[in-house]
């Protein structure tokens, strides 16, 4: 609810920019690394030279940015492999690799490349996968990520999440900017651009939409976009305040706050906006909903207890239950994808941390130290968790790990970061 109070007036008219290319991009480093990280080697493909963009760098530096795993240099291996049957696994033993990955790219007659990859475990000798695309140089990227995520899979057992994106505010001077990039930062795209404040960006499962706040009108107003037309509909402009969205995991409603019948409190509604429904009376603020991932509960935030803590309301029967009861301010939580757990933000002697707790047993666990972490997002795997903090006075992303031991920092050039909203797998 902190992040809620921050309005600032301004004077231009939001403007669409649908998916206009964004100067700057997110450059991600990382903190902090896994306690185990899994030793492989990316070798450079055979033929990837004459491409001004290759690919091995990419997933090298995928993997290397989700301090899973620790690269090992492929210099001064002769010949190089580009095949699984090329390689000798003692050779790669001898340095130290469990895994080593090779490919080839050979361009084809109309334009597109042919792109072949192999994971191989040296430590068993064997072949783990082996990958075959035929792509345009434009694809390379997104190939890439693909590639990535095949391999994050098959040696930690986890989706990948690399090829996923990802959507943020930016604030340079009087102008906010609501951006989406890919999970790297990398090909960022201004969806929206406004001198008044946009808030609270968030992905329909799909991901062909994005909902979110504008004060263009000079109050909180909700609405949706379509990622692919920029077309956008107000959905939520009742009366008062229209804030936090929220959509349900079939993509047909969103759970909104809304001020127009007086206080703060929760309903939900269409996609489109119609036939917005309280679903539960209080005195109380009520906000930040959130639905669970089988669509039968809401989390949310409010101060019905004396300070804002976290909730859970079952849609079916109406009953509420209070989570958490560690210190005076908990808020924002947001539901792990398997529903086991949820993260939230904690304050605690003034400094506002990422925490998750377990349903089943209520455990705590602070993954971060502060002083200012807010916002939080989870990847579609559940195991990292986008927020927002501040460095230097300016805002900026981070990242954890669901076990608190990786560390990032994504950093804006020139601008304020905040609000991200980590967006679901591609369909």
């Amino acid at each position: 609810m902190h992040r809620t109070l921050r309005f600032v007036a301004a004077v231009l008219a939001l403007t669409l920019l649908p998916f206009a290319a964004a100067r700057a991009q997110l450059t991600i480093e990382i903190v902090g690394g896994a306690g185990t990280a899994i030793p492989i080697s990316i070798v450079p493909f055979g033929g990837e030279s004459v491409f001004p963009l290759g690919i091995s760098g990419i997933v090298a530096a995928d993997l290397a940015r989700s301090g899973m795993f620790r690269l090992i240099g492929s210099d001064n291996v002769n010949p190089r492999p580009v095949r699984a049957d090329d390689v000798k696994s003692d050779v790669w033993r001898a340095r130290g690799a469990d895994a080593v990955v090779v490919g080839s790219m050979q361009p084809l007659p109309d334009g597109r490349v042919d792109v072949r990859v192999a994971l191989v475990d040296v430590v068993k000798s064997s072949t783990l996968t082996t990958m075959n695309y035929t792509v345009k140089p434009a694809q390379f990227r997104a190939t890439a990520h693909k590639i990535a995520d095949v391999i994050y899979e098959k040696l930690t057992g986890d989706p990948g999440v690399f090829s996923t994106r990802i959507a943020y505010i930016t604030k340079s001077g009087p102008r906010y900017q609501l951006l989406v990039a890919d999970a790297d930062g990398s090909d960022p795209q201004t969806i929206v651009t406004s001198n008044e404040p946009l808030l609270s960006p968030r992905w329909s499962p799909d991901g062909t939409r994005i909902a979110y706040v504008s004060l263009e009108a000079k109050k909180p107003v909700v609405y949706v976009q379509n990622l692919a037309t920029g077309s956008r509909q107000a959905v939520a402009n009742f009366r008062g305040s229209n804030s936090s969205p929220a959509w349900s995991p079939d993509g047909r409603r969103l759970a909104v706050t809304l001020t127009k019948d007086g206080g703060s409190q929760l309903y939900v509604m269409n996609a489109d906006g119609g036939n917005a429904q309280r679903v539960m009376s209080s005195s109380a603020i009520d906000t930040e909903a959130y639905f669970t991932p089988d669509g039968q509960s809401i989390l949310f935030t409010s101060d019905r207890g004396g300070s804002p803590q976290i909730y859970r309301l079952t849609l079916g029967s109406g009953a509420v239950e209070r989570l958490t009861f560690d210190g005076s301010y908990n808020v924002s939580a947001r539901p792990y994808p398997d529903g086991k757990g949820f993260v939230f933000v904690r304050r605690d002697g003034g400094r506002f941390q990422i925490a998750t707790q377990d349903f089943a047993t209520r455990q705590v666990q602070v993954l971060t130290s502060g002083p200012g972490d807010e916002s939080p997002s989870l990847a579609p795997n559940g195991k990292l968790i986008l927020y927002a903090n501040e460095v230097g006075g300016r805002g900026i992303l981070a990242a954890v790990s669901s076990d608190g031991r990786v560390k990032q920092r994504l950093i804006g050039t020139g601008s304020d970061v905040r609000e991200p909203a980590w967006g679901p797998y591609a369909r």
